[in-house]
């Protein structure tokens, strides 16, 4: 069987289908059960990461992946960079495609990066943009799969702010039929363009979309209960502010009783206990955090075995 996705940039979950999707899934839980098959599989393969945004489990489970994998990595903070200093994109991405076979890039502008993959000629990951965040997404849906036993037909219930992280559950949810249901202050909302592009998927895959301002109804017969930072990295001068907004968006045991009695939590870190999450929640019999984020480790070396091999 050949692999659609050797050489394929991945800047957004639009850009995959859903076989491929599920490949990435189920080759990740693979790589984690037999990690030994896989030793060497990108041995000679060298990864550019690139950072303009800070970093804990990006750097690590990317660096660490391709390491296991029998790959390097080199790690770029952008200020140290000659992107730093205003480089174009269009000269680093020509000059870093004949240095290494890949590029990782965490960032704010969706709009950079997809110029960065447009003009090199190797593989481009996103590892982070304003609108998007495809890694998390995978490792996100891997640990729902082990834990649930499927995605399709699932609802996952995301309370917090319309961001990057609600983008992406819309767009993964709506193409594996996983229904999904996004609760927002007023204001908040996710951008209407990934609401719209969720529910044309929604119409193939049988999916349920829905965007509301009720964190209560939203949670009704969740099997997975999800929250983000109420701030996200960019957004700290507004921290005092949404703490008012938000504060009836908490995910604690008055949401947590209107979700499936064996839900599942899942938060993509870093967390602000007492404020997205209780503790008790976070903390809670019901929790897979740390879970979720060893599956970036595994999410992302299948990811990487897909753009640079073959296999």
């Amino acid at each position: 069987m050949i692999n659609s996705m050797y050489g394929k940039s991945v800047l957004n979950l639009t850009e995959l289908t859903k076989d491929e999707f599920m490949g990435i899934i189920e080759l990740a839980v693979a790589i984690k059960a037999n990690p030994e098959e896989y030793r060497g599989v990108l041995a000679g393969k060298i990864l550019a990461m690139i950072f303009e945004k800070n970093s804990t489990r990006t750097r690590v489970s990317f660096e660490a992946g391709i390491i296991q994998l029998g790959g390097q990595a080199i790690v770029l903070d952008s200020k140290s960079t000659q992107m730093g200093r205003g480089e174009p994109v269009k000269d680093t991405a020509k000059v870093m495609s004949n240095y290494v076979d890949a590029i990782m890039i965490r960032t704010y502008s969706d709009q950079m990066v997809a110029e960065l993959a447009a003009e090199a000629s190797i593989p481009v990951i996103n590892g982070l943009t304003d609108n998007h965040h495809p890694c998390q997404i995978l490792a996100d849906f891997q640990t729902i799969y082990e834990q649930k036993g499927k995605l399709e037909g699932i609802k996952l219930t995301y309370i917090g702010d319309g961001n990057n992280m609600a983008h992406s559950f819309l767009i993964g949810g709506s193409l594996v039929g996983m229904d999904v249901s996004i609760a927002t202050p007023k204001g908040y909302e996710p951008k209407e363009e990934f609401v719209k592009l969720a529910k044309e998927n929604a119409k193939v895959s049988g999916s349920v979309i829905e965007i509301s301002n009720e964190p209560d109804q939203a949670a009704k017969n969740a099997d997975v209960l999800v929250t983000d930072v109420w701030a996200s990295m960019g957004d700290e001068s507004e921290q005092k502010e949404r703490e008012k907004v938000f504060k009836s968006f908490q995910v604690n045991e008055q949401i947590a009783a209107q979700a499936k009695k064996d839900y599942l939590f899942l938060h993509c870190l870093p967390a602000h206990r007492g404020e997205e999450v209780a503790a008790d929640i976070i903390d809670g019999v019901h929790s897979a955090i740390y879970e979720e984020a060893g599956n970036r480790l595994h999410a992302q070396k299948a990811l990487m075995v897909k753009v640079l091999t073959n296999l």
